[in-house]
């Protein structure tokens, strides 16, 4: 009986092995023809599926007979689904072509690099914030963009002054004198002027931001050593646009900002407009205030024109301010005496861009802009006083072809700095003019293989000339994976403004003896490597390792002489910035996940002594969770590392952390309201350390290495129209 029962199962078994059927299929593109990688094939009735491998293949093992629904779904094309037969008669494969979705995605164009190429074809590497992050982080600050660049990696944003709030953008550990903040590519914000930029830009008016690191001279000059940060402004589109946004926080600030698109046939217009306000706040409760009681108003508009051959457009910024910042007592009234920082600025910028096609393959661009920038800065029994005239012109050619970008370019920069010196300050008046022409190629040398040269000469009035070579080689070997590699020489000519003046506010500081200094030279260089996973349509992940170092030889420094004054000199040596970034993006269904990780080590190399230079976090993490919902509600978990940082005075600061939470509800298609929870966890420099030494009337200011305005909450609401 055991032996029948036996024989019995056997059979059984074997009926229900050989009823298992296994189905293959390879996936295509319908137009080109191409194997699409990454595919989920499924059978949702017997929740079995694949992906396709680098064939377009996918195989389906253990199906048992019968009819089935089979499923192809691809991020980007068309869903199919139909019914099949299992077994199938088939010997060989069936092959699916799937059609792109005609409501395509966004692509991204970049501009910085002058190719006008998707971000995926450019040889050069660039990091564009763009479309719902750039909402995500404008939400938090509102009436700046400290926040915004602080929270990418292997940028810090470091603050300069504890009372006023100034700060500078560090990229990769370097000084923010080595990084370019343009406006369309135009030079707005350097100099003089460069001091209190950051928080200065509200993002409203912003289509993308875009971050070229490493050396970046070849189309923008001198001062790109570290890389530049681009910003890019909205432009008139089809339809009429119009949002306004209010935010207020708990440290009672206000902003409110408006902005106005649409074009008219042939001209258009944008309109930006904003109030920043901000009330004096202690939350340390040691009587100096962590964020400055503040009044901003910025206008900006612009004017489109756009004939058969020609585009244009036309504009002027004004941003006046009142910054005050200090003792708590002494900005609210009730003391007659204390110590305070008052910054009053004006800021006035216009901005030119005309592009003539000459024919389908070549176009010829002139640009120009002119700034003026009046700013005072008071202190107890001190005031540093000045106005800066610069201006930027620049006219270019771009030939394009099947196979190759060529641009070719001159430039003029000039700058006037008036100073108007307090009692017996030394003038550091100064005028220089510098003369640029640079070309620069980008090639298809092969089917996966790009190459970007360039070259740029430069003549500085006060240093002479300058020699720029670079390159940039792009290798893509398949859709998933992208491999690139750079370098290049940049420059920066001496200058009084840099971050260690600012924290001086001036006071004491001597004129640079031109003929006893030389400029700043670098080499640096970058490889990093893009994989895209063939995972599940529900499932994407890119990680992306990117490889730097750049050497700065004869890098200026500040430091203290004679009679209570300072000096710039010149050490003997060098400094240089090696390390690595690490990015990893996670989505699946409605969760996205960030995870950054930047390795900066700076050291300073001078007279044969290497030490690490101050203010900089060599661990870095940038993590960010969101959530998202129908598409009109997200909320986002955020969290930051900084490892332990060098002081300028001998000390080490702490290492912490800042968690933030962040969220939005849409209502239909025309308003929304947000609410944020920014460094929830009330991280605060002024809990683990001190911010200066002293008394409170007459403070000796630290390094600010850690936030001091602690945990504040903001929210407001959005309305398009």
């Amino acid at each position: 009986m055991k032996l029948f029962y036996g024989l019995l199962l056997l059979c059984f078994y074997s009926q229900v092995s050989l009823a298992q059927h296994s189905f293959q299929v390879i996936v295509k593109d319908q137009n080109t023809q191409a194997p699409l990688i990454g595919v989920s094939v499924l059978i949702p009735e017997l929740q079995l599926g694949g992906a396709t491998n680098y064939n377009g293949k996918a195989s389906i093992t253990n199906i048992p007979e019968g009819t089935y629904t089979l499923k192809i779904q691809y991020l980007g094309y068309q869903t199919q689904s139909f019914r099949q037969v299992i077994p199938t008669v088939q010997t060989t494969p069936l092959t699916i072509y799937l059609k792109e979705n005609e409501e395509k995605m966004e692509e991204v164009i970049v501009t910085s690099t002058r190719s006008s190429r998707t971000i995926e074809d450019i040889p050069t590497r660039v990091e564009v914030i763009a479309g719902e992050e750039l909402a995500e982080k404008g939400n938090m600050k509102p009436g700046n963009i400290r926040m915004l660049l602080n929270e990418s990696t292997g940028i810090q944003t470091q603050q300069t002054s504890a009372t006023s709030f100034n700060s500078g953008i560090r990229i990769q550990g370097l000084d923010g004198k080595y990084t370019q903040l343009l406006r369309d590519g135009l030079p707005l914000y350097s100099g003089y002027s460069g001091g209190l930029s950051l928080m200065q830009i509200a993002p409203l008016d912003l289509k993308q931001v875009e971050v070229i690191k490493g050396a970046s001279s070849t189309l923008y000059g001198g001062g790109a050593i570290a890389g530049l940060v681009n910003l890019i402004s909205k432009t008139p589109e089809g339809k009429r646009s119009l949002d306004f946004m209010a935010n207020g926080t708990s440290a009672l600030g206000l902003d409110l900002s408006g902005f106005y698109s649409e074009k008219f046939g042939t001209i258009g217009t944008t309109v930006f407009a904003s109030y920043n306000k901000g009330t004096a706040y202690d939350p340390a409760d040691i009587n100096l205030t962590a964020i400055p009681e503040f009044d901003r108003f910025t206008l900006n508009p612009k004017f489109f024109v756009y004939l058969n051959d020609l585009e244009m457009n036309v504009g002027f910024n004004y941003v006046t301010e009142d910054r005050l910042g200090g003792n708590m007592a002494y900005i609210e009234g009730d003391a007659n005496s204390g110590y305070f920082e008052n910054n009053t600025t004006d800021r006035l910028s216009t901005q030119l861009n005309a592009a003539y096609t000459l024919s389908e393959q070549s176009s010829l661009q002139l640009k120009n802009s002119i700034s003026f920038f009046d700013r005072t800065i008071t202190i107890p029994d001190y005031a540093f006083s000045g106005n800066q005239v610069s201006s930027f012109s620049e006219i270019n050619y771009h030939r394009k072809t099947e196979s190759t970008d060529w641009i070719f370019g001159l430039n003029l920069w000039t700058e006037d700095f008036t100073h108007e010196p307090f009692q017996n300050e030394e003038n550091l008046s100064f005028q220089n003019t510098t003369v640029g022409a640079f070309a620069q190629n980008t090639w298809n040398m092969a089917e996966k293989w790009t190459l970007e040269t360039g070259l740029r000469t430069d003549y500085q009035s006060d240093y002479g000339w300058f020699v720029l070579p670079k390159f940039s080689l792009l290798y893509e070997p398949t859709e998933l994976l992208t491999l690139r590699t750079g370098g290049g020489l940049g420059y920066k000519t001496p200058s009084i403004f840099t971050e260690d003046s600012e924290r001086l506010q001036f006071q004491h500081i001597q004129p640079i003896a031109i003929n006893d200094t030389k400029a700043e030279e670098s080499l640096g260089a970058n490889m990093d490597i893009n994989y895209k996973w063939p995972l599940k349509s529900t499932l994407g992940v890119t990680t992306n390792l990117m490889l730097f170092y750049t050497r700065i030889d004869d890098p200026l420094m500040l430091t203290p002489a004679n009679n209570n004054t300072y000096e710039f000199t010149q050490p003997n040596g060098y400094l240089h910035t090696q390390g690595i970034e690490a990015n990893m993006k996670l989505k699946y269904q409605n969760w996205k996940l960030f995870v950054g990780y930047t390795y900066a080590d700076v050291d300073q190399h001078y007279n044969n002594t290497r030490t690490p230079y101050t203010l900089v976090s060599k661990h870095r993490l940038n993590n960010v969770l969101m959530y998202e919902k129908h598409e009109n509600f997200w909320i986002g978990l955020e969290g930051y590392y900084y490892s332990p940082q060098k002081l300028s005075d001998g000390a080490t600061g702490k290492s912490y952390w800042i968690v933030g939470i962040m969220t939005e509800k849409q209502f239909g298609d025309h308003f929304s309201i947000f609410l944020n929870f920014e460094n929830f966890t009330d991280t605060r420099q002024t809990r683990f350390d001190t911010i200066y030494t002293g008394s409170i009337d007459n403070p000796q200011f630290r390094d600010i290495y850690a936030p001091v305005d602690g945990f504040v909450i903001n929210g407001g609401f959005k309305i398009k129209l």
